[in-house]
């Protein structure tokens, strides 16, 4: 009996603690940012200005849009945020998780929780989501490249230009290889090496940060640009766009409205010289780009009205078919140390979900505003003796100072991860207030469609599998079981849903109970519903929309990759079909 009682202190022990910093990547700041002279704040912009193109979104697809663009054109890059360059917590891995758990006002990251309770965040930075994720990197199936009707030798010569300055070969040190022949001796095979490609089995992937653990983002990719041609402007907020319609068959936008830092207004039109073929382009992501089409009148109609804003086009397609692809993670204790790393090692299963592990480092730092340490850290685990419905903040502090007196042996370990593909299952966003800055309301429907949650099922056995794998053995305690550590994650503070009495003998309710954002969120502006097969927005002229809120799917295993490419792709695309290059990039 004592002895039982001494296991399971220690494994409460091992749950209260963060993962050990093991600084096998170096936890030095990032070396000399590029000196990029178009890039100032938007407080030193003229009321009026005028350019060929005007891109919303300095984001995963807006840079290297931009980028592209300026070789031949003149172009503004309308950033709400800040710049990535001098954040220690953007550039290094060890600090990767201190963003998401950062809501201060320039915060690069925007929190907000989806109407289905699971906490998620959207970028605020120039770079996008690529400031703020994991890292992975790998592409596109040659079957998604085709159903999305994309040129196959534009989409990989896209993927090369960008491989070309932020993709790197990860390390794959002892815990990511003890993932890596788990997988493989759970029979998600073949075994595949390192490759960017998206093959069924499993491999090493890409990863954007290099042998230091430095970070590369798509704001990296702007190297590319002219620096004559681009204007990068930082802490501009649109409002809306402006549209002409007096004397026209269908709207024409014809510039924005966006506000800096200080509340001061501004005007950026497109120029009169070319003007046919001269376009906004929005690129804010898969929550912005539909939120700024209703703030701008293009939406569904009686929504728009409730709000008080003029409806310009009845569009009720607009923020639908809004997508999240539901995550569920295990933290397995480990009593070796485990390095730092992030995602490197993926399985790709043909029951339909993605197997991923992250360990090593003090992932997170507490967030009061939630009582969350955020995923990727045992923290949670720490506050899960707290019950929820006491915990005050003096419980959470109490807890945090006591979880601050272990001994640092306590802090080693690793999450492994399901991700589901697609999903199928999607939603809705609407919006709360005219104020663009306010997070608008989001529903993803997590599991709606039942082959989601079989994937999850599925998903989570695999990580069983991989954790009872004798090639995992030196990486977990043998005397706790994996009954055991899914009865502990319940308990973790990782969203807002209820808890179930069933949902630790039941695998489909622990999946719906203790799914988390893997922050791969897209649609609301569909191809085929909201914009064309060239990403032109359906009834009006001179706007189209590049980014992640077209997919019906999410691409790959971690969308990263597709969304730079597809920026870089679009811009080659635009520029060709406007001077006739004939696919020449």
């Amino acid at each position: 009996m004592a002895n039982g009682y001494f296991w399971s202190r220690l494994f409460s022990v091992l749950l209260l603690a963060s993962l050990t910093t093991f600084h096998s990547f170096c936890h030095s700041e990032r070396d000399d940012p590029p000196e990029y002279t178009f890039l100032e704040q938007a407080t030193a912009a003229p009321q009026i200005a005028y350019y060929d193109y005007i891109i919303v979104g300095g984001g995963t697809a807006g840079c290297p849009l931009a980028a592209t663009l300026s070789q031949n054109f003149s172009v503004l890059l309308l950033e709400r945020g800040g710049s990535p360059y001098g954040n220690a917590n953007i550039s290094s891995i060890s600090t990767f998780a201190a963003t998401l758990s950062d809501h201060s006002p320039a915060s690069p990251s925007q929190s907000f929780i989806s109407e289905d309770g699971v906490f998620n965040n959207r970028a605020r930075v120039l770079g996008g989501g690529s400031c703020l994720n994991a890292g992975f990197y790998t592409r596109a199936s040659p079957e998604y490249v085709k159903e999305a009707g994309w040129e196959g030798s534009l989409v990989n010569r896209s993927y090369e230009w960008v491989e070309k300055v932020v993709a790197f070969r990860p390390p794959v040190q002892q815990w990511q290889s003890a993932v890596r022949d788990g997988l493989l001796e759970a029979g998600i095979l073949p075994y595949n090496g390192f490759t960017y490609d998206h093959i069924y089995g499993t491999k090493v992937g890409g990863t954007i940060f290099d042998e230091k653990g430095h970070r590369h983002t798509a704001a990296d990719l702007l190297q590319y640009a002219d620096p004559k041609r681009l204007t990068v402007l930082l802490g501009a907020t649109v409002t809306r766009i402006m549209f002409r319609t007096k004397g026209k068959a269908r709207p024409v936008a014809h510039g924005v409205m966006f506000r800096d830092a200080r509340g001061g207004k501004h005007r950026a039109y497109l120029t009169r010289k070319g003007s046919s073929k001269n376009e906004i382009i929005l690129s804010a992501g898969a929550i912005g780009s539909p939120q700024l089409l209703m703030l701008s009148g293009v939406g569904p109609a009686t929504h728009l009205r409730s709000l008080g804003i003029n409806v310009l086009l009845d569009q009720p397609m607009v923020g639908e078919g809004m997508s999240d692809n539901p995550m569920n993670a295990i933290f397995v204790p480990s009593p070796s140390p485990v390095e730092i790393s992030l995602i490197e090692v993926v399985g790709i299963t043909k029951a339909g979900s993605y197997i991923e592990a992250a360990g090593g480092s003090n992932f997170a730092t507490y967030n009061s505003q939630t009582n969350n340490f955020g995923m990727f850290s045992p923290r949670t685990g720490h506050i899960s003796i707290v019950p929820p419905k006491q915990r005050t903040p003096e419980a959470i502090a109490k807890a945090v100072e006591m979880e601050s007196r272990l001994d640092a042996a306590a802090f080693r370990g690793g999450f492994i991860l399901e991700k589901i593909p697609g999903p199928l299952s999607t939603g809705h966003l609407e919006l709360r207030t005219r104020n663009p800055n306010d997070n608008p309301s989001v529903t993803f429907n997590y599991f709606k469609d039942p082959r989601d949650l079989e994937a999850c099922v599925e998903g989570v056995r695999v990580i069983e599998k991989v954790i009872e794998s004798n090639a995992f053995s030196k990486f977990r305690y043998p005397f706790i079981q994996t009954q055991t550590l899914l009865n502990m994650t319940l308990n973790f503070p990782v969203n807002l849903r209820p808890r179930h009495d069933n949902a630790s003998s039941s695998l489909e309710q622990y999946c719906r109970d203790t799914v988390m954002t893997i922050w791969h969120y897209h649609g609301g502006c569909h191809v085929h519903r909201v914009v064309d097969p060239d990403h032109r927005v359906l009834g009006v002229d001179a706007l189209r929309i590049v980014d992640g809120s077209v997919f019906n799917f999410s691409p790959g295993t971690n969308p990263q990759a597709t969304v730079m490419m597809l920026g870089r792709y679009m811009g080659v695309k635009i520029r060709n079909e406007r001077l006739g290059m004939n696919g020449l990039d």
